[in-house]
C-alpha cells in the first residue's frame, strides 16, 4: 500500500538520488529540468504549487508502513474552468520496486485525487512508445490512447515518439465500479 503527501524540500535529495542520467531525467520530466537535476531548479518547481489555485500539484508516495519515499507524481496543467489536467512525471524511484504494480496503484490514487477531490472531467497523460511497461499500467488503470506524436522530442541525436492516452470521468466511475471500489 501507498501514499501520496504533497511533495516537500525535505524530499529534494531523494528526488535527485533517483534521476541518474541525462535520458532518465528527459523521460521523466521533459524539458523543464536540466542534467544533473539540482536542489534549486526543484525549488522553483516547488514554488509553483504553493501558490493559491496552483495549477499543479506535487506529490511524493510513501510506503504506508514504512513511510519510506519510493516514486513521484504530479498532476499538472490543472484547468478548473475547463475541469481537466495532465498526469506527469510519473517515478517509482527505487529501480527495485519497479514492476510490482506500485505505479499502477500512484495512478490510482492521483486519479481519485482528480476525479474525486478536484471533481475534472478529463484527464490525460503523455507516454513515450518505448515506455512500455507505462503504457501498460495506464492501459490497465482504464486510459486510452488518443494518438501517436511521431519524433517529438529530440535526445541527443535521436528522436522519441509519444503517445497521448486520456480518461474521462465517466470512464473512471465504470472502472471503480468494475473494481467493486
Amino acid at each position: 500500500m501507498i501514499e501520496l503527501r504533497k511533495f516537500t524540500r525535505g524530499d529534494f535529495s531523494g528526488l535527485i538520488g533517483w534521476i541518474r542520467s541525462p535520458a532518465l531525467l528527459y523521460q521523466w520530466a521533459g524539458t523543464i529540468f536540466t542534467f544533473p537535476l539540482t536542489v534549486f531548479q526543484l525549488e522553483n518547481y516547488l514554488h509553483e504549487a504553493e501558490v493559491t489555485e496552483a495549477s499543479r500539484l506535487i506529490f511524493t508516495v510513501e510506503d504506508s508502513l514504512s513511510k519510506k519515499r519510493i516514486g513521484h507524481i504530479e498532476l499538472n496543467s490543472i484547468d478548473r474552468k475547463n475541469r481537466s489536467a495532465c498526469i506527469c512525471r510519473v517515478l517509482v524511484g527505487p529501480e527495485t520496486l519497479r514492476g510490482k504494480g506500485i505505479g499502477q496503484e500512484m495512478i490510482r490514487k492521483i486519479l481519485d485525487i482528480g476525479f474525486k477531490e478536484l471533481d475534472l472531467h478529463r484527464i490525460e497523460l503523455n507516454v513515450f512508445d518505448f515506455n512500455t511497461s507505462a503504457i501498460a499500467c495506464y492501459e490497465k488503470a482504464g486510459f486510452i490512447r488518443e494518438g501517436l506524436h511521431r519524433d517529438v522530442r529530440k535526445i541527443g541525436n535521436e528522436y522519441w515518439s509519444l503517445y497521448r492516452m486520456s480518461m474521462l470521468q465517466d470512464e473512471w466511475e465504470k472502472s471503480k465500479l468494475s473494481d467493486g471500489k
